[in-house]
């Protein structure tokens, strides 16, 4: 494996590690807190993130993933052999379906769907309690573990390559 590789791989370990932080964070306590706060604040501040998000450090991070994803899993299925090869492949197929392609089919409908209502609306505070929080976080929640998972799988892929070629030399 080359050098470039093995830095990109320990760099996706972390990157992975990092989104599905956020993710976690919203699926853990600021979901529940939005949840629960006064009359429409929550259905407010979720919109006002929904716009802030787009910035680059988040954005670039979340986005750079997908592509590092295919790279990744490119690398997995071509490059490599035997449960490392297989890990790497799993570690960016997961990423790219478990979190951005949940997150394009599901969390970013549900997200500009709350951003074309009325904040003080009771269709809009219904939509809120009734569909969105449960919907948005349990969605979340998927992201989140498909995140960790990803880590996970490659942090074990790039162990099961190292212990490999450590017992073959």
């Amino acid at each position: 494996m080359s050098t470039a590789f093995l830095l990109l791989i320990q760099f996706a370990i972390l990157a992975y590690a990092f989104v599905g932080g956020v993710f976690l964070a919203f699926s853990d306590f600021i979901r529940r807190a939005l949840a629960i706060a006064s009359d429409h604040a929550g259905v407010e501040a979720m919109q006002v993130i929904n716009r802030e998000v787009f910035h680059w450090v988040f954005m670039t991070l979340f986005l750079g993933m997908a592509v590092v994803s295919l790279v990744v899993a490119g690398y997995g299925a071509i490059a490599l052999s035997g449960p490392s090869g297989t890990l790497i492949l799993l570690a960016g197929l997961v990423y790219l379906v478990g979190c951005f392609g949940v997150t394009v089919f599901f969390n970013v409908p549900m997200n500009e769907a709350l951003a074309g209502m009325e904040v003080s609306s009771d269709i809009t505070r219904d939509y809120w309690l009734q569909v969105y929080v449960p919907r948005w976080t349990f969605w979340n929640s998927v992201r989140t573990i498909a995140c960790a998972v990803s880590a996970a799988l490659l942090l074990f892929g790039l162990l099961w390559m190292t212990q490999s070629q450590a017992q073959a030399a």
